[in-house]
């Protein structure tokens, strides 16, 4: 292949991904005003269920922000991520935090993102952790950063996230361990669910298990002092 060919193809393959940048863009804007139905992390689960059970009805209804308790969203900012209404997309000092973490236990056992960064996530990407994933990553939060405000990124976030296995949103989740409605969650059951995010489908397997109950004590602790959207 000449040097020529070779420079069509590079120009070719750049054209491409940007298109595909601004596709999401595009996404991102659409839904400054629009609520998603459905995500890329939401449909990769729906495939892995309907492939293990030959059938997948996944949990999940939008409910407004102001129809999600005050308590959750406290609970969130606690455990995920506490300078959310202060950052731009990255809390630098939490990813620095969890790469010293993970060196000193020689495996990944922390993982830094912010809300805006796992949102980026689970609207347009896999859950498989890749090096173009994480780039990808960062550049849908700094989209989302600079076409939302905090506000809708968190009411967005509180309504796509896992939350079991095919359970997603604070609504589903709310009545699949508690019978009651996102509105209605009390501070424990928030603290608990909170608890979950990083390993939800365990969790939801594994509702006994000693460290949930340990997690949720310590972000109830934490809650009174965890500042959110208004």
């Amino acid at each position: 292949m000449t040097w020529r060919r070779l420079g069509q193809f590079a120009l070719a393959l750049l054209g491409l991904i940007l298109l595909y940048q601004l596709w999401m863009l595009g996404w991102i804007v659409y839904w400054q005003w629009n609520n998603p139905s459905m995500t890329a992390f939401m449909s990769e689960q729906q495939a892995r269920l309907e492939s293990e059970t030959g059938e997948a009805v996944l949990q999940h209804q939008w409910v407004a922000y102001e129809a999600i308790s005050p308590q959750l969203k406290r609970a969130l900012v606690a455990s995920e991520d506490a300078k959310f209404l202060e950052h731009e997309g990255f809390d630098w000092e939490g990813i620095q935090a969890a790469w010293e973490k993970n060196l000193a236990k020689g495996r990944i056992v922390a993982g830094g993102s912010t809300i805006s960064q796992q949102l980026a996530k689970n609207l347009f990407l896999s859950s498989q952790r890749t090096p173009w994933r994480k780039g990808q990553e960062a550049v849908v939060t700094v989209m989302l950063e600079a076409v939302m405000d905090k506000r809708r990124i968190f009411e967005i976030y509180l309504n796509v996230i896992e939350w079991g296995d095919g359970i997603f949103g604070a609504e589903a989740a709310a009545r699949h361990y508690f019978r009651t409605s996102a509105a209605r969650l009390s501070a424990p059951q928030a603290a608990r669910l909170a608890a979950m995010v990083p390993n939800p489908r365990y969790y939801d397997h594994h509702p006994n298990d000693r460290r949930l109950a340990r997690k949720a004590a310590i972000i109830v602790r934490r809650m009174a002092y965890a500042d959110v959207p208004r």
